[in-house]
């Protein structure tokens, strides 16, 4: 039987800019790889933080405006004050909470209504 690997999300996103104040800017990501297929057209870019990747596309069809994605954190506190220590005028997280089901998180949206929810185990 065949042993899966990790998940890659596809995030539609709208606007470069926002997409690399957001995502770089503000939430630390790095950018991996940047394509189009010709100047111009739209970009299709893959960013990281630790170990977790993600791919934005301005692609029509790619991805669905609204989507959420899980983020595993080791230190959601932490990476939240980070965040409120920016002063990103366009989000401000709040506190992590935990959840009914065991878990610290933290939901943060982006700018293209796609939810990132960052999570820790509630007694770590």
């Amino acid at each position: 039987m065949a042993i899966l690997g990790s998940v890659t999300p596809v995030l539609r996103i709208f606007d470069e800019q926002k997409a690399r104040e957001f995502y770089i800017g503000f939430l630390g990501f790095k950018v991996d790889f940047e394509h189009r297929f010709e100047p111009g057209f739209p970009l299709y870019m893959g960013v990281s933080h630790g170990d977790c990747t993600l791919h934005l596309s301005e692609h029509f069809g790619d991805g669905s405006p609204g989507a959420q994605v899980r983020i595993s954190a080791d230190d959601v506190d932490s990476y939240s004050a980070g965040l409120l220590a920016k002063k990103y005028k366009h989000a401000r997280p709040g506190k992590a909470e935990v959840m009914p089901w065991g878990k610290k998180e933290l939901t943060i949206a982006d700018p293209f209504g796609n939810r990132l929810t960052f999570f820790e185990d509630a007694d770590e």
